[in-house]
């Protein structure tokens, strides 16, 4: 790492610090939810160390990584909350609601910010109140306060660009015989000792880096340090500036200067190293977790702060946040999804020539070509396992979606005057990558209605019986190749007279004997609301209708129950669209058809007299005491026969969206693996086919869908 940095100083006396920016944003979203999370489950009343520590870290993170980059707005509100949060975790203030609201309006500010970083437009943010606020709330501890801290300066706001950093000036230190030198490494002003902790841990960390050990000093924004070791100065510049900043640090041959006496380097004009360099807040960068690996997050940038009343020692017994960074950094990769799509594109041709060579080879002898075949089986097991791999690359759990509803529900509830609760359930359940952006605003706008229309004020739920705090329980599970969505309230529930008198009020005939199931269904009419007021929260127009047609585009359904006083729940099914699925192949006439072998049930011969048909021409079989719906796919996609000595006598019962109906084909082909195309981009959408695929023999097969075979059927 050293010499990667040493290499950026030689060529051209600067550091293009753009290329961490996409970096930094990723984490500085990630500290920012894991905040986020974190404030909203805090216990106020019992509240350990390790939460408190963990939300201050976040913090921490955000202002180093925006200090490096000279985003000053970002780096002084986050120094305020860091100021406030260190409070806390010191038991210096007590946890309060307020505190809690102003670091998660912080947060909402610090994405805003962020965003406006990464080229959004809008108007310029204004955080001079909620700065305000979090030093009053900080104020609040200071008269238990071991000595008062003065309020830190303001930091300068430099234009957002990489900054330029001069090659350092360091003064030489001789090395012993056996290549050791002897040094001292004078660091301040520093504004937490975690700073010079993280020193000292890396000499622990790192074998062979050397020996490290604090010396006495009179300041207490300063640290010095006596070290024996082999590497060069620049290289334990580059190592320290991932936890203090490169101008804040001094190393000295130690015959030149003695520790009692330390303020005599430290008062130079220039501090000796950066003099092009404009000063920021003194902070760690976005990840310490590179200090172990690679060069990957930058090193600090820092501006003079106070500092801290009261230090902690060196040696002190607390988790090792640099050490903890290091070890997730290492199990983790950041990847392109572009690169994860070609890599799943790559391995659909593979799956499509491994079913070639399947089918090729079922004409060998196997006697004659058994090492051939038996390639040609390992062949089609590692296929298998490969592709699996490649496709939980893409999948991602629910939790990804559900963690940022408490947040919202809970601002909602408290701008509505209500008593909410969110309860989670099956958030390991995993959906495609693609399909998890997606579903985001659907879900979000269903838990807004349930919150808005569904749960009731509380003396209304007091009234009627009711526990004041209402409940939304979100939920997600796998069913067959579907996954089911649930947002369920115990609310009041839909009122039926009332949805009948706003269809009518909208002009939609509805008669008065209509189901309760074709009652709910009116909510999802254009622009209808049944709220009475318009309010910024609802009653504007884009609603379920919303909804439900972009859950229709991602060829998912959803349906509606309802009991009035008692609540509602809404399903919603999404396919589990994936890249690669295994696939049942059945033939019609001269056509191979595809069903999703996660919808296929069983399949039975049958005889032309047990298909009875009743009214309008619709057919029904009879399979164990049950009738079931007859498809013929010859009719739902005219498929030419030219052999009518051999009609459909083979049924295959398929599953979706509760129901089951048969499909009648001519043959069952096998099982095999498919890879889907999109057939919307490349010609257009056809009823009734979820895509396309290349079978072994280079000809296309229509993938069906099954939730449309079976809407098809009801109608």
């Amino acid at each position: 790492m050293g010499a990667t940095m040493q290499e950026n100083h030689g060529a051209g006396g600067s550091i293009d610090l753009s290329q961490f920016y996409e970096i930094f944003f990723e984490e500085a979203g990630e500290n920012l939810d894991q905040m986020e999370q974190m404030l909203l489950s805090l216990d106020l009343d019992t509240a350990d160390d390790e939460e408190l520590n963990a939300i201050f870290r976040c913090a921490h993170s955000i202002k180093g990584g925006s200090a490096t980059f000279g985003f000053a707005d970002v780096a002084e509100l986050t120094h305020q909350m860091e100021s406030l949060l260190d409070k806390l975790r010191r038991h210096e203030l007590k946890p309060s609601p307020p505190m809690v609201d102003v670091l998660l309006e912080s947060s909402d500010a610090l994405r805003g910010l962020l965003a406006r970083h990464q080229g959004a437009d809008g108007p310029a943010l204004e955080t001079s109140s909620l700065v305000e606020r979090i030093r009053v709330l900080a104020s609040g501890g200071a008269a238990v306060a071991a000595a008062p801290r003065p309020a830190p300066p303001p930091v300068a706001a430099p234009a957002p660009a990489p900054v330029a950093v001069a090659t350092p000036v360091i003064l030489p230190a001789a090395p012993s015989a056996d290549g050791s030198r002897r040094l001292e490494i004078h660091i301040g002003p520093i504004d937490h000792a975690e700073q010079a902790d993280a020193i000292v841990e890396l000499f622990r960390d790192i074998s062979g880096l050397g020996t490290i050990q604090a010396m006495p000093v009179a300041d207490t924004s300063m640290r010095v340090f006596a070290v024996e070791t082999t590497s060069t100065d620049s290289d334990l510049i580059d190592l320290f500036a991932f936890h203090v900043a490169k101008e804040n640090i001094r190393i000295v041959d130690a015959a030149s200067v003695t520790a009692t006496n330390p303020a005599a380097v430290l008062e130079d004009a220039s501090f000796g190293l950066f003099e092009d360099t404009p000063v920021h807040a003194p902070i760690a960068p976005p990840s310490v977790a590179s200090v172990a690996s690679a060069p990957v997050s930058p090193p600090a940038a820092p501006a003079p702060v106070a500092p801290e009343s009261a230090p902690k020692p060196i040696g002190k017994a607390e988790p090792k946040p640099a050490a903890q960074a290091a070890q997730l950094e290492s199990s983790t990769l950041r990847v392109s999804v572009s690169k994860v799509d070609q890599l799943i594109n790559l391995v659909g041709e593979l799956v499509i020539t491994q079913a070639m060579l399947a089918q090729n080879s079922r004409a060998l002898d196997p006697v004659v070509n058994q090492q051939l075949l038996a390639g040609l089986a390992d062949l089609d097991r590692n296929t298998r396992d490969l592709q699996e791999s490649v496709m939980s690359i893409r999948m991602i759990p629910m939790s990804v979606v559900f963690s940022r509803f408490p947040r919202m529900l809970r601002d909602l509830a408290g701008k509505l005057g209500k008593k909410v609760e969110l309860i989670t359930h099956g958030e390991a359940t995993e959906l495609d990558k693609g399909l998890i952006e997606k579903i985001t605003d659907p879900l979000t706008h269903l838990i807004r209605n349930s919150c808005d229309h569904g749960i009731e004020m509380p003396d209304v739920r007091a009234a009627a019986g009711k526990p004041e705090q209402g409940i939304v329980t979100l939920s997600a599970s796998h069913q067959g190749g579907s996954i089911l969505i649930e947002v369920k309230d115990d609310g009041r529930g839909l009122n039926r007279n009332k949805l009948i008198t706003k269809a009518r009020e909208k002009g939609i005939d509805v008669a008065d004997d209509i189901t309760d199931g074709e009652a709910w269904q009116l909510i999802f009419a254009p622009g209808f609301s049944t709220a009475d007021v318009v309010t910024d929260v609802s009653g504007r127009g884009v609603g379920m209708d919303v909804v439900k047609k972009n859950i229709a585009s991602l060829n998912g359904t959803v349906e509606i129950e309802s009991r009035e006083g008692k609540g509602m729940k809404v399903m919603v099914r999404l396919p589990l669209t994936l890249a690669i699925m295994d696939g049942m192949s059945v033939r019609v006439s001269n056509e191979v058809y595809i069903l999703p072998l996660s919808s296929v049930v069983e399949s039975f011969q049958v005889k032309p007299g047990e298909i009875n048909t009743v009214a309008q021409g619709a057919q029904l079989v009879k399979v164990r005491e049950e009738y079931m719906p007859v498809i013929e796919l010859e009719r739902v996609f005219d498929v030419p026969r030219n052999d009518f000595t051999n009609p459909n006598s083979i049924m295959v019962v398929i599953e979706a969206e509760g129901s089951r109906v048969a499909v009648m084909v001519d043959e069952l082909l096998g099982q095999q693996q498919v890879v889907i195309k999109n057939l919307e981009s490349n010609y257009r959408k056809v009823p009734n086919v979820s895509g396309a695929t290349i079978l072994g023999d280079g000809k296309v097969a229509l993938i069906l869908d099954t939730s449309g075979l079976i809407r098809r059927s009801r109608h």
